[in-house]
């Protein structure tokens, strides 16, 4: 028997709830990349148009499905789809990461079974904003990271559906 396909979060989210500044993630912190490139890598990423935008260029091991309501936009790299069961449909049926926007995680909610968070202890300004997710969820890890002068303190936190 195999197991079920997981749909898992990948997200980074500021206490105060922001996501984003001006189209991009507004903190680099090296062992948040690190965590992504490795909850990613060999699976397909569900993203919006502005995250895929966001990237400097594809990134590489990872299938980058598109989800727009724009039907003429198109970028090198995408599959481009125009709802959510198309999106899971082309993924296939296996193991999927969703990687924002802030949209795209509210559109995917009711097939997530995992989030992968790192929560960044600070209020960032910025202008989109990711609500915690609610009581259906339960914190199953949780690793703390003090500041280090070039990034503010964080934690990885991994929540599974109840």
């Amino acid at each position: 028997m195999s197991k079920p396909r997981e749909v898992v979060f990948v997200v980074a989210r500021a206490d105060n709830g922001v996501i984003a500044r001006d189209g991009r993630v507004p903190w680099r912190i090296r062992e948040d990349l690190k965590r992504f490139v490795a909850h990613t890598t060999g699976t397909p990423m569900i993203m919006g148009r502005k995250t895929l935008e966001s990237f400097p260029q594809p990134l590489k091991g990872r299938r980058h499905i598109v989800l727009t309501r724009n039907r003429e936009w198109s970028a090198p790299g995408a599959e481009v789809v125009h709802t959510p069961e198309e999106a899971l449909a082309l993924a296939g049926d296996g193991d999927i990461s969703v990687v924002g926007g802030a949209e795209i995680y509210d559109l995917f909610l009711p097939w997530a079974t995992r989030i992968e968070l790192t929560e960044v202890h600070e209020n960032t300004p910025g202008d989109l904003v990711m609500t915690y997710p609610g009581s259906e969820w339960v914190e199953v890890s949780r690793e703390e990271r003090p500041a280090d002068g070039q990034w503010p303190a964080h934690g990885f936190v991994t929540l599974e559906r109840r």
